[in-house]
């Protein structure tokens, strides 16, 4: 592992198709680990809009997640995340709020 940032260390997290790979056997050929976690990022990101955060990838090592006025944290995984959200923020941020649920259902 690089001493200074952490980026050759890589480990699949279980979220990861190639950290469970007999979880995800049944995936077409062309999935690849970016396109994974471009997508994972994409549906995280309207989640965390309703904390006024957003979350990018970084190198396909770690994530960046961010706030409004330009604070970052740098989450290696998903587990992380909420605690850093939190952080951020500075409130408690619960991806089963009541209200953050209304927000991501569909206008009926």
């Amino acid at each position: 592992m690089c001493s200074l940032c952490g980026m050759l260390g890589w480990q699949a997290h279980w979220t990861d198709s190639a950290g469970a790979p007999a979880a995800f056997a049944d995936r077409v050929a062309t999935h690849t680990r970016h396109r994974e976690r471009q997508e994972r990022t994409r549906l995280v990101n309207v989640v965390l809009k309703h904390y006024g955060l957003t979350l990018r990838d970084w190198s396909g090592t770690a994530y960046v997640l961010a706030n409004g006025t330009g604070h970052t944290v740098l989450v290696d995984d998903l587990g992380q995340l909420w605690s850093a959200a939190e952080r951020l923020t500075g409130r408690a941020c619960d991806p089963l709020d009541e209200r953050l649920i209304a927000a991501l259902e569909p206008s009926g």
